[in-house]
């Protein structure tokens, strides 16, 4: 494997910004509501099944994966590597890039839904203190918080999260109908 750099900032992708093959690892909808320019939306899920068409565009030139904030890039990097597959992530993702100032691509009209991170706090928190304010009424309910917080216990241990891939099938995070098909995302890389 080709030694190169794992990670770069912004303004490094930025300067060697022809070179990279960028890939963005975000649901959908959430590449939908702004990307780096020319990013190919390959859902962090799906990695696996992109794992020859990557592998035989990181033979032409270097691999830059992308998410919102760099966590999930971070982890697609790694599924890559396990694969025999050189990738460095983006320091901060999308976010870093656009507080940087650097341009993102969107589609017109496209919604910009919230990042997946945030959707999860907002569904584990909503249901802890449902448990919390149902187990005032009904004791046994309280164990709603409980399973939640056991939940995310697991999801840290794991570095998994059964939470972020039900949300990501949900319609806003999904393709919107004029979205390039993954077979067709795949076809694009390889061409």
């Amino acid at each position: 494997m080709p030694t190169s750099p794992t990670s770069f900032t912004p303004g490094q992708a930025a300067a060697r910004f022809g070179e990279f093959t960028v890939v963005d690892v975000r649901t959908p909808g959430e590449y939908a509501g702004g990307h780096l320019p020319g990013a190919h939306n390959i859902p962090l899920d799906r990695i696996a099944e992109a794992a020859d068409a990557l592998r035989t565009v990181a033979a032409r030139g270097p691999l830059l994966i992308v998410c919102a904030s760099g966590a999930r890039s971070a982890k697609g990097c790694a599924q890559l590597a396990a694969l025999g597959t050189a990738a460095a992530t983006l320091e901060g993702g999308t976010a870093a890039w656009t507080a940087a100032g650097h341009p993102v691509e969107r589609a017109l009209g496209a919604r910009t839904p919230w990042p997946l991170d945030r959707q999860i706090r907002l569904a584990a928190g909503s249901l802890v203190v449902a448990g919390f304010g149902a187990g005032l009424a009904w004791a046994p309910a309280h164990w709603l918080s409980g399973l939640v917080g056991a939940g995310l216990v697991f999801s840290g241990v794991t570095n998994t999260c059964g939470m972020a891939a039900l949300l990501a099938r949900l319609p806003y995070n999904r393709p919107s109908r004029d979205a390039v098909p993954f077979e067709e995302t795949l076809l694009r890389l390889t061409a």
